[in-house]
């Protein structure tokens, strides 16, 4: 390609007659001001995508009042939304790699919109599984869908540190519900009060009606389905406003053709990513079995163990979140200093210690106090922050551009997986006499073998372009 070294003066360059240098061009041109609009517009949704998973968590006391059901009940109610995450992730993945992850972004927010203004109009604990469930496939997809398009926008210098950043907006999500739990319960008592929370997670309808005008398609996506003209003109426009910057673009380095452009849906176990596609699913699974059994029990056990009330157990809840955000900063700084493996793994090791302080403190010393319980959900949000926040991007990271999203997508369908079968659990073993040391007891072990097989099989990514990663 020698029409390559025209792209170090200041007038567009012309395209060549293939798109496999796209990659390659994108991967020379530095964060810049289209790199903080993409993460705007997607960070917006993934924070709605925060909100919307975690508000059910907030208000699980209150519903289980209000509609007088067991904590078993209350399991079944929580996995409902999970399941719909697990089959919206499969689905709307395999849309993303086929027609494009704009469209399939777009679909995500409108989806989990409409039904969050359903789920607060339920007029029973089955309406309203039923309403989450169907909200839970919007939910489900938008993460690794918006991840897959930042992580093709990004070089292999910044992308952990930018990527999990970004990423950063779904935490604020997750401490907003609490926040604005805590203003809707109190303002409009706790027999309305879940239901505004739950409308509030309609607003992403207004953010996907922006996304439709403003939102880019992947140029690397549009490179490889053949649509040159367009993705040429997206990393035009990033080439232009670096250059505006003063960024001297060097040469782009010559980056190996793709294999091709059709998705095959079993290439996920062929002989090439079978081992990581395993590695992948486990860390997946182990990682929010824990995550999110206790992210969605711990207000719970706060009120139920701690002998809290439920506004204070929210505040406790809002505390953590903080502490959780605080630690997904961390982890953008280490990303790309120390690699992805070993925040895998030191956020393992945290995370299997905390549980151990869970299942000591209240399953065998018997301590019951609510700061016993703070203590270990502490621990989990410092430990478990790496895994949560920098597993989206590893995982698109080990995959080509034909199939990132939709491996992207079936691997954390894992999490949604783990998500219906943790809850479950949970709540079933509340109700007996096991307890919560017993949930502790779990999660240490979920969090012992999830420290295992990254030792034994992770892939260090860190600076490393895509296309290096993936062949």
């Amino acid at each position: 390609m020698s029409q390559r070294g025209q792209l170090r003066h200041t007038e567009p360059a012309v395209a060549p007659a293939t798109g496999d240098d796209i990659p390659a061009r994108i991967e020379r041109i530095p964060v810049g001001r289209f790199h903080y609009r993409l993460a705007g517009t997607l960070g917006v949704g993934t924070f709605f995508d925060g909100f919307d998973s975690t508000s059910i968590a907030v208000i699980l006391t209150v519903v289980i009042a209000y509609f007088d059901i067991s904590t078993t009940q209350a399991g079944i109610l929580v996995a409902a939304g999970y399941l719909g995450q697990f089959l919206g992730a499969l689905v709307i993945g395999a849309l993303a790699d086929r027609f494009g992850r704009r469209p399939a972004f777009l679909l995500s927010l409108v989806t989990f919109g409409v039904l969050s203004a359903g789920c607060a109009a339920a007029w029973s604990a089955p309406s309203l599984g039923v309403l989450r469930a169907l909200q839970g496939i919007g939910l489900g997809a938008e993460v690794p869908v918006a991840a897959t398009l930042i992580n093709e926008y990004l070089g292999a210098r910044n992308r952990g540190r930018i990527a999990v950043a970004y990423q950063s907006t779904f935490n604020w999500g997750l401490l907003a519900a609490p926040v604005v739990g805590i203003v809707a319960l109190k303002g409009f008592g706790e027999d309305s009060g879940w239901r505004v929370l739950l409308a509030a997670g309609a607003l992403p309808v207004l953010v996907a009606a922006y996304a439709w005008f403003r939102l880019p398609e992947s140029a690397r996506w549009l490179a490889e389905r053949g649509r040159r003209a367009e993705a040429e003109g997206y990393v035009t426009r990033m080439e232009q406003e670096a250059r505006v910057r003063g960024v001297d673009l060097p040469p782009p380095q010559a980056s190996p053709p793709a294999a091709g452009s059709r998705l095959r849906l079993g290439e996920l176990f062929a002989a090439a990513y079978r081992r990581r596609t395993l590695m992948l699913a486990a860390i997946w699974f182990l990682t929010f079995f824990v995550g999110y059994g206790y992210a969605v029990w711990m207000p719970t056990l706060y009120v139920r163990v701690g002998g809290l009330a439920t506004t204070q157990a929210l505040g406790l809840t809002v505390l953590v979140g903080v502490v959780q955000l605080a630690m997904v900063y961390v982890t953008a700084f280490l990303a790309d200093r120390v690699g992805r493996k070993p925040l895998l793994t030191w956020g393992f090791v945290i995370m299997t210690a905390g549980a151990l302080v869970g299942f000591v403190g209240v399953g065998v010393l018997g301590v019951h106090a609510w700061p016993m319980l703070l203590a270990t959900a502490a621990l989990f949000a410092v430990g478990g922050t790496a895994p949560t926040s920098a597993l989206y991007l590893y995982t698109a990271e080990l995959y080509p551009t034909r199939m990132r999203a939709w491996a992207t997508s079936t691997c954390s369908s894992l999490n949604r997986l783990a998500s219906i079968l943790s809850p479950l659990l949970v709540g079933a073993l509340l109700g007996t006499s096991l307890g919560a040391g017993a949930v502790f007891l779990s999660f240490a072990l979920a969090c012992a073998v999830a420290l295992v097989v990254v030792v034994a099989a992770g892939i260090e990514t860190r600076h490393r372009p895509l296309e290096a990663i993936s062949r």
